[in-house]
């Protein structure tokens, strides 16, 4: 699914850090090593039909390499 974040995600908390993240080989091969976490929080998210909704995105990020393979996970 195809979509824009609109402004800030908010009530960011991690989910899985370290080998609790079932793709951390996958990640690591990718975008290189790091400090993975699995991450998810709430933002305003723009569809591809130009509709407006507020939705729970999960998210892995590493510092130094970012934010990566974000996808809404429910639409609220």
């Amino acid at each position: 699914m195809f979509y824009n974040l609109i402004g800030q995600i908010e009530r960011i908390e991690t989910i899985a850090k370290g080998p609790g993240i079932r793709i951390l080989h996958r990640l690591q091969k990718v975008y290189g090593a790091g400090n993975w976490r699995k991450m998810k929080g709430i933002a305003i998210v723009q569809l591809p039909d130009k509709t407006k909704c507020k939705a729970e995105i999960h998210w892995y990020e590493a510092h130094g390499i970012g934010r990566k393979d974000f996808k809404i996970k429910e639409v609220l």
